[in-house]
């Protein structure tokens, strides 16, 4: 199965990610407080930092889920001040929350995020068999899912999609060891095939596995060595512990 992005033109679109000087509030705190990145097409990038830097939400503000105070942000091209939700379309989140319904079943949920998106039902099949979703967890509640099962239908949800932009968060918090081993081999998969892939994760052996770019998140600003070091704008500090902050 290809899990090659349906709109990428890698010579239409660089970078897949630019923010410079991006502030988004949450609240009267920026939880961005003048962050700089630059993720080209097809990189796999990690950020990393500690609780309460902003990892979180630089993904929801790439996702088109947060609005844009101060700054300039683009992600594939569209200016996200202007553009959410064409943004939107075109990107996969998978956060701390699964985003699955309870009384549907593992397969009925991937096929209902796929299709929101305009997946193909083969493409929703593979992104099942993928994730080891095909056998007796296909028909099975997603209210009987353990923590890891909700999280590898969540996964499949997303890239049935084949989104352009992978944004994940955390992706192998609560999976066993074969989980995460199928987790890296996807984004490995993904970004051999043209797709970006942008992730937040504590877990710094692990994701040395996948061998991204490192870029340091800290106070709400992005140290990316690619760009400029940004300057904190007026106003309150950040504080840890924001809400949706990680």
């Amino acid at each position: 199965m290809s899990w090659a992005p349906h709109r990428c033109d890698p010579d239409a679109i660089a970078p897949a990610v630019h923010l410079e000087g991006a502030v988004c509030l949450l609240g009267r705190y920026p939880a961005l407080a003048g962050a700089d990145l630059q993720v080209e097409t097809g990189e796999v990038v990690a950020l990393r930092g500690p609780n309460g830097a902003g990892k979180t939400t630089i993904l929801r503000l790439c996702a088109g889920l947060l609005p844009v105070a101060q700054g300039e942000a683009r992600v594939l091209g569209h200016d996200l001040r202007t553009d959410q939700r064409e943004v939107r379309r075109r990107v996969g989140l998978v956060g701390h929350h699964t985003a699955l319904y309870d009384d549907l079943t593992v397969a009925e949920n991937v096929r209902f995020w796929g299709r929101a998106a305009g997946a193909a039902e083969s493409d929703c099949d593979a992104a099942l068999a993928r994730l080891g979703l095909d056998g007796r967890l296909h028909d099975l509640p997603a209210s009987r899912l353990s923590a890891g099962q909700r999280r590898r239908a969540s996964i499949a949800a997303m890239v049935a999609r084949r989104p352009e932009l992978w944004l994940l968060d955390e992706p192998h918090a609560g999976l066993d060891e074969a989980g995460r081993d199928l987790i890296d081999a996807l984004i490995a998969e993904a970004g051999d095939q043209g797709a970006t892939v942008l992730l937040a994760s504590h877990e710094h052996d692990r994701v040395a596995r996948i061998d991204p770019r490192i870029v340091e998140v800290d106070g709400g600003m992005a140290l990316d060595p690619l760009g400029s070091a940004p300057a904190a704008p007026s106003g309150p500090a950040p504080t840890r512990g924001a809400s949706d902050v990680a």
